[in-house]
């Protein structure tokens, strides 16, 4: 079996770009919770994904740029809904709402209604955040392992 490294959340909030209390929030309302292992009582730590990283930055990425948490809230629920993978996907907003485009004729027809002021290609915050995480594993940060280790 393959271990999956883990990143607590320190490291997350490192890697992101966000603070302690926005990431801890986001877990306790289910916005994104850790998939690997959640906290169970005091003294236990949350372990995230790769895959939680990218959400997590996405969503960062989505506020950043003026959009209210409610709606990146639905956008991340219909994402988890579609049960395809993030990759090749490209999201686009117009500050207010949220956009979808899958192929490149998708994203022609949003701009060609005049639709999408800003765009996020979920490929390129993955290999943004591939970079960012060879760089805290390179600094001497420890990655902990789906196991507990």
């Amino acid at each position: 079996m393959v271990e999956q490294p883990g990143y607590r959340v320190p490291d997350v909030c490192r890697i992101v770009g966000i603070s302690y209390r926005q990431l801890d929030y986001w877990a306790r309302t289910g916005l994104v919770r850790p998939s690997l292992r959640d906290a169970q009582g005091s003294g236990t730590q949350r372990l995230y994904s790769f895959q939680d990283l990218v959400t997590l930055k996405v969503i960062k990425k989505l506020i950043d740029t003026g959009v209210s948490l409610q709606r990146v809230r639905k956008a991340v629920n219909h994402l988890r809904l579609s049960r395809r993978p993030a990759h090749g996907v490209t999201l686009f907003s117009d500050g207010t709402r949220i956009y979808e485009a899958a192929s490149p004729d998708a994203v022609v027809d949003l701009l060609a209604q005049g639709q999408g002021v800003f765009a996020i290609a979920v490929d390129k915050v993955w290999m943004d955040l591939e970079g960012a995480v060879t760089k805290v594993k390179g600094g001497g940060k420890k990655v902990a392992r789906a196991g507990g280790s």
